[in-house]
């Protein structure tokens, strides 16, 4: 009975033991707050309030960037209003050419006609037909439309278009020569371009034969 007795004491201090070691608090978590707590309190020393001249220094340069956006604003919209002030009539301008086109074709229909060659009424319908011409010139040149010179000038592709070649060894290569369609600037802007014929040398039989033939062997 004693033995059991003594057994029974010893299992229930074992089991107290346990139990103590059971209830002791876990140091782990603890040691690592303290550890992230370390951590934030450096990063939050090393984020250093910024200065008052850092501040102003700060505030200057937005202010700087805002009024240099605001002065771009302004030269664009300076520049969209000269535009529209200056080329504001380029469609109605454009549109209004084609009256000069109607006057000449109809002047030449009436030179090519034969009941009327070298009849008095042809005549004053042509002088008639030029002064309109003129007029309409003349108020074009007024609002800054002018004409483009194009004969025996070299050909220019900012301001004229060839539509052919036309021999001729008067001319040095690429003079226009003829002008089919009369171009017109706007201020310093093509309105449209003149439609040109262009010299150029004449070939001779023996070149042609020779330029044929190489023609056709490449073929």
């Amino acid at each position: 009975m004693e033995k059991e007795e003594n057994q029974n004491s010893v299992s229930a201090e074992q089991n107290q033991d346990t139990a103590k070691e059971t209830d002791k608090p876990d140091e782990t978590p603890a040691e690592e707050n303290k550890e992230q707590s370390e951590l934030k309190a450096e990063a939050t020393e090393e984020i250093k309030e910024p200065s008052p001249e850092e501040k102003i220094a700060e505030l200057e340069d937005k202010l700087a960037r805002t009024f240099a956006e605001m002065e771009n604003q302004r030269r664009r919209f300076e520049k969209e209003k000269d535009d529209a002030f200056e080329y504001g009539g380029y469609s109605f301008a454009k549109e209004a050419l084609n009256l000069i086109d109607n006057l000449d074709r109809s002047k030449h229909v009436l030179e090519s006609d034969d009941k009327l060659k070298e009849t008095e009424a042809l005549k004053k319908t042509l002088e008639h037909l030029d002064i309109i011409k003129k007029d309409l010139i003349s108020i074009f040149e007024k609002n800054n439309i002018k004409p483009i010179d194009s004969l025996n000038k070299k050909l220019d592709p900012n301001f004229h278009q060839a539509m052919m070649e036309i021999e001729d060894d008067t001319k040095e290569p690429g003079t226009i020569i003829q002008e089919i369609q009369k171009g017109f600037t706007i201020k310093d802007r093509l309105l449209r371009p003149s439609l040109v014929g262009v010299s150029k040398k004449v070939t001779k039989k023996g070149e042609k034969t020779q330029e044929n033939q190489e023609n056709l062997e490449n073929k």
